[in-house]
């Protein structure tokens, strides 16, 4: 099978957040994983409600398998104190589809520049300290299905082979017959492709594989 032309790319498995004291100033980080501009608005704009008299709710987000969408917002705070530094903590762990975004409740006290960017960037380091990076590599996802003869074989077979590749069960049927949807990773496709040419002559039937993404939990 030919490449997918798919790239792998990394997000979070869920939000996660954290808070920041300085200066008694008050730094609420939340990290969130979107798949859209549109859900990243929305993400933003409840907790803009959820913390309706912080003074600032300041922002960044990065979307796409290539990371190309990449935006920040100071928010009323001195231009590149904040978005910029949270946006550099989500580049440097090579994360996509996210958003964050770090609420401050203002002490009383200026902190300056300087202690504007280690505050911002804090907030959402010590939220990604916490979380539990996926990465979505390049994989191929077929049907298979086969008759009750050969049942009891052949899932056996299969799952023993899955479970010793970077491949994934994703669903298993039984009605109206046995029926399985699988994901490989693309490095193991010909292999998996191998594995069915020798069951296919005992009824096996395989759709065609089509480019997909895999999900793996990073450790």
């Amino acid at each position: 099978m030919a490449a997918t032309g798919l790239r792998p790319y990394s997000t979070l498995e869920k939000a996660v957040s954290a808070r920041v004291e300085a200066k008694k100033s008050v730094f609420l980080g939340r990290v969130v994983p979107v798949g859209t501009i549109a859900a990243a608005d929305a993400v933003i704009a409840e907790i803009h409600k959820e913390h309706y008299s912080a003074r600032h709710h300041c922002t960044a987000l990065i979307l796409g398998d290539t990371a190309g969408l990449q935006r920040s917002n100071d928010d009323g705070e001195p231009s590149g104190s904040a978005g910029a530094p949270m946006l550099s903590v989500l580049r440097h762990h090579h994360l996509t589809d996210v958003v964050a975004v770090v609420t401050r409740y203002f002490g009383g006290t200026l902190l300056g520049v300087g202690g504007l960017v280690r505050a911002y960037t804090d907030a959402v380091a010590q939220a990604l300290a916490q979380a539990v990076i996926v990465t979505h590599i390049p994989a191929v996802s077929c049907e298979l299905s086969c008759g009750y003869d050969v049942l009891g074989d052949f899932e056996q077979v299969l799952r023993g082979w899955l479970s010793a590749h970077n491949a994934d069960l994703a669903e298993v049927g039984y009605d109206p017959g046995p029926s399985f949807k699988v994901l490989v990773a693309e490095s193991d496709a010909a292999a998996f492709t191998a594995l069915l040419a020798g069951w296919l002559p005992k009824g096996v039937t395989s759709s065609a594989l089509t480019p997909a993404r895999m999900p793996l939990r990073n450790p």
